[in-house]
């Protein structure tokens, strides 16, 4: 069982070097793709120096970025880790044990904050009855999948944001999946910036919206506020391209 580990970036030069390394590190050895978003601080240059193979994506979004990496991906199994989530050693163990099953498609894992917060904490739980009950991850879960499933099921969504949704209430209709009860680790430095009430809040508030219908091209613009040049997202409304 060969992995490849898919780890789309855009300015995560004080990450990206640890991280391609701590995946170089994994046993059995895994195949370690950076695909970057046009970063202007040197986070290609180091993922290459850390030993990853790295492509530079001609489309900024993290859909686009990770589809590019599992088409140069030679793996049986794809993972798709964020730069700022951690994959113990245990963790990978304890996914390719699950995916020895050949009715297994694929799957993510427990996740847990390197932050104190109770609330984090219980984000967390709920996410983990929401994997198990549905089947349905967030892609700071690490999603993993049989590479040929992933293409049968056409890959990410070109969408800016939900991509992971999407994927994974796909590959539920598909076939079996896992949630890995091994966790990985998150970074909390978004709540630690931001707040983690107003945090969850906000994520939460998208995520209703997206299933309600709203148009993910204009819920992206604004979770990611200046990420995506261009004119401004218009007012909040519904649209089919919001319903998978």
């Amino acid at each position: 069982m060969k992995v490849s580990i898919v780890i789309p970036t855009f300015n995560e030069a004080e990450a990206i070097s640890d991280q391609v390394l701590r995946c170089m590190a994994l046993e059995p050895a895994a195949e370690v793709i950076v695909v970057d978003g046009a970063s202007d601080d040197g986070t290609l240059a180091l993922a290459r120096d850390a030993g990853a193979t790295v492509l530079a994506s001609p489309v900024r979004g993290r859909a686009h970025q990770m589809n590019a990496g599992a088409a140069l991906a030679t793996g049986d199994i794809l993972i798709f880790l964020h730069a700022d989530v951690t994959l113990p050693q245990v963790a990978y163990a304890a996914m390719r044990e699950v995916l020895l099953n050949p009715q297994v498609i694929g799957g993510a894992f427990r996740r847990r904050f390197d932050h104190p917060s109770r609330l984090l904490r219980l984000d967390c739980r709920l996410a983990d009855l929401r994997g198990r009950a549905l089947g349905i991850f967030l892609g700071d879960q690490v999603m993993f999948v049989r590479r040929e499933v992933f293409r049968h099921l056409g890959g990410f969504p070109e969408m800016r944001l939900f991509e992971d949704l999407a994927l994974s209430r796909r590959m539920a209709a598909y076939g079996a999946t896992r949630l890995v009860g091994e966790p990985v680790i998150a970074s909390g430095r978004r709540f630690r910036k931001e707040g983690n009430l107003r945090r969850l809040c906000r994520d939460l508030h998208l995520i209703v919206l997206y299933f309600a219908g709203v148009d993910p091209e204009i819920l992206a613009r604004r979770y990611y506020p200046g990420y995506f040049e261009g004119r401004e997202a218009p007012p909040l409304g519904k649209s089919p391209g919001g319903k998978l």
